[in-house]
């Protein structure tokens, strides 16, 4: 077996296990800019993500994921688009293994939340920007469009336009 094949097979859990290792590398300041910067390497290599998300993504994963993000439990069952409830059951056994449809989902979330977290720097600053009408993105809340792929992408837009000093 090669070298390619064996790290493609084992994506899933190199992601998991990579992204152990990147939190953890700075918990003594407690920065969320470092924790946002962790992220960031993790989308670095995209066939492991594609991997992953094929796989799918464990319960365990998600809850780092959940952990770092500024979302409720509501709006994750509105993003994953499944109840509350549902997402208590799979907390409830931590094997949950995400379709591939829902872990897409959450890197995608993920990838918003390392870039929302290295421009406003908190999570209290990035989720207050996440829940206020924006004029750039037609006077919606941000988070009023992480619901599918193409408002993520606006989200994602706007925030670089943040980060780089452009202002609506």
């Amino acid at each position: 077996m090669s070298d390619s094949y064996k790290l493609l097979n084992d994506a899933p859990s190199i992601l998991e296990d990579a992204f152990s290792t990147y939190l953890t590398i700075d918990k003594s300041s407690n920065s969320m800019i470092s924790e946002a910067s962790s992220i960031s390497l993790l989308f670095s290599n995209k066939m492991q993500i594609v991997e992953a998300i094929r796989k799918g993504i464990n319960y365990s994963f998600f809850k780092v994921i959940q952990s770092l993000a500024p979302f409720t439990e509501t709006d994750w069952a509105e993003f994953l688009d499944v109840s509350t409830k549902t997402l208590q059951r799979y907390k409830k056994s931590e094997s949950h293994v995400f379709k591939s449809i829902h872990s897409e989902k959450i890197i995608e979330l993920a990838e918003v939340t390392a870039i929302g977290l290295e421009v406003f720097e908190t999570k209290r600053k990035f989720q207050k920007w996440l829940n206020t009408p924006s004029y750039a993105l037609g006077k919606l809340k941000p988070t009023e469009l992480l619901k599918n792929s193409y408002g993520k992408e606006l989200v994602i837009d706007e925030l670089h336009r943040i980060d780089h000093g452009i202002f609506a």
